[in-house]
């Protein structure tokens, strides 16, 4: 055997294994993140809400509780993974399509509401929540009794979220927004009068307003301002949709969607809407 040849063949079939692993390196680059979990590994990673009592939310101890934590915990379940294979990843309003896009988490639960501006950078599955825009005030106010009272009000939501603005452009267009990091400091802001109203889905607020700290303080305004359709978001081009989908009719069926509803938004007097079909968005 020629020395030469077979040096000048082994280098010749290194270099075509780097240039796949660099040409792949850049497809995936290209693609907006690698594709992340399919469902076949032991670990996932989930993006949910940190601060949303009832919806999804990291308490003093560090465990995590709330109705997107019980159906991403289902939903991953039935995608092969068990509790302690979760990683939590907290998905602030204005993150989470970078979140999707990057590769960092495998799916989103965060009170994630359908529309067409984000479907043009995400896949949603679902959905599985059908939620409506509703305002939180004191408890004492009785100056916003209906939609249009919230002219010349500070309305309160946060950064990324939709709710504020879609008062302003369609119900009372001179409500003065504020726009806060979260929804805690949004609630900071309404106890101490800074802010006269809160406003996003009537499923996050009735779980602020069952908190303990604030038990008595504030009261739901009533308000069905818009229809949210809570989807669960994957990388565009995901084949966990599909996956995703059928774990939530499961969910429904077997009762543990119903139960799930009752643990989270009970206390609260929540009257929830049925479980929606899947891929039908109610506008």
């Amino acid at each position: 055997m020629n020395p030469l040849r077979t040096s000048r063949a082994v280098v010749a079939a290194a270099a075509t294994v780097v240039l796949s692993v660099t040409s792949a390196g850049f497809a995936n680059a290209a693609a907006g993140g690698a594709p992340r979990d399919n469902g076949d590994g032991d670990k996932i990673t989930v993006g949910i809400k940190f601060d949303q009592p009832g919806i999804g939310l990291k308490t003093p101890d560090g465990t995590y509780t709330g109705f997107d934590v019980d159906v991403a915990t289902y939903v991953a379940k039935q995608l092969g993974h068990k509790p302690s294979d979760i990683e939590w990843k907290e998905a602030k309003s204005a993150d989470r399509e970078t979140l999707l896009q990057r590769g960092d988490v495998d799916f989103i639960a965060a009170s994630y509401s359908i529309n067409d501006k984000r479907l043009e950078k995400v896949d949603f599955a679902g959905p599985y929540l059908l939620a409506h825009q509703d305002v939180l005030i004191r408890a004492d106010d009785d100056s916003i009794k209906k939609p249009s009272d919230l002219n010349n009000k500070k309305l309160c939501s946060v950064t990324g979220s939709t709710s504020a603005q879609n008062v302003k452009d369609k119900i009372a267009p001179n409500a003065q927004l504020q726009e806060y990091g979260g929804y805690s400091e949004c609630l900071t802001g309404l106890e101490n009068g800074v802010i006269d109203a809160v406003t996003t889905d009537d499923s996050i607020l009735a779980g602020y307003a069952s908190q303990p700290e604030f038990k008595g303080k504030f009261k739901l305004g009533g308000f069905k301002m818009s229809n949210e359709n809570y989807g669960i978001g994957v990388q565009k081009g995901s084949d966990l949709k599909a996956k995703i989908n059928t774990a939530l009719q499961k969910m429904v069926a077997d009762g543990s969607w119903e139960a799930a509803v009752k643990k989270n938004f009970g206390p609260a007097g929540y009257h929830n809407e049925p479980a929606p079909k899947i891929g039908v968005i109610v506008q």
